[in-house]
């Protein structure tokens, strides 16, 4: 389920880069697209601790494991937005290119990826945002995710205590050292007026 989710925010976070250039200059101008990107990074982390908590985990393996998946869909969607979007300008130059749907092909990706894959390997100087992106999104689904999985194991240590209890206050059932499992059937008793059985008596 993590890894779906962390799939989808990818792939959704990849569109956001490539289309980005759509969204109103207002909005990109605003903190230098920081805040809209650290709010990306949060939306994915809570959708990767969503989708692992649903099935209610109490392994603490899970942790390390959905800061993987949501780290992984912010660097996959940065790479991949980047990617197309430097591509179609490599391709096809203009002053006011704006890179559409028609540009999500696979040669367009690949002409692209060096340029994107060299964004990791510059100095932390310049590439601190997008390495903050990442950090971002795993730090949020790891806390997350622990949340979940310390109430679920408190939940589940409550219930045990409680049939453990209920087991002790049970009270055992009392039997005599030579009382059979199963008490006889008593037989009726004749009194004066049961009438007889002539053939027995």
């Amino acid at each position: 389920m993590g890894l779906l989710a962390g799939l989808v925010c990818a792939a959704g976070l990849g569109a956001a880069v490539l289309f980005q250039q759509s969204l109103p200059s207002a909005m990109m101008d605003f903190g230098g697209g920081v805040p809209i990107s650290l709010a990306l990074s949060l939306l994915i982390a809570a959708l990767v601790a969503l989708a692992i908590g649903a099935v209610r985990p109490s392994s603490l393996l899970l942790l390390p494991v959905a800061a993987l998946y949501a780290g992984g869909a912010v660097m996959a969607g940065q790479i991949t937005g980047s990617a197309v979007m430097i591509g179609a300008a490599l391709r096809t130059p203009s002053a006011n290119r704006v890179a559409g749907l028609s540009d999500v092909t696979w040669p367009t990706f690949t002409s692209g990826l060096r340029d994107a894959l060299a964004l990791y390997g510059a100095p932390l100087s310049e590439s601190w945002a997008a390495w903050l992106f990442i950090a971002v999104a795993a730090l949020g689904a790891f806390l997350l995710v622990a949340f979940r999985v310390v109430r679920v194991r408190r939940a589940r240590r409550a219930e045990e205590a409680a049939a453990a209890e209920a087991e002790e206050t049970r009270e055992p059932e009392y039997r005599a050292p030579f009382e059979p499992a199963q008490q006889p059937v008593p037989k009726p008793t004749a009194d004066l007026f049961t009438p007889r059985n002539p053939a027995r008596d």
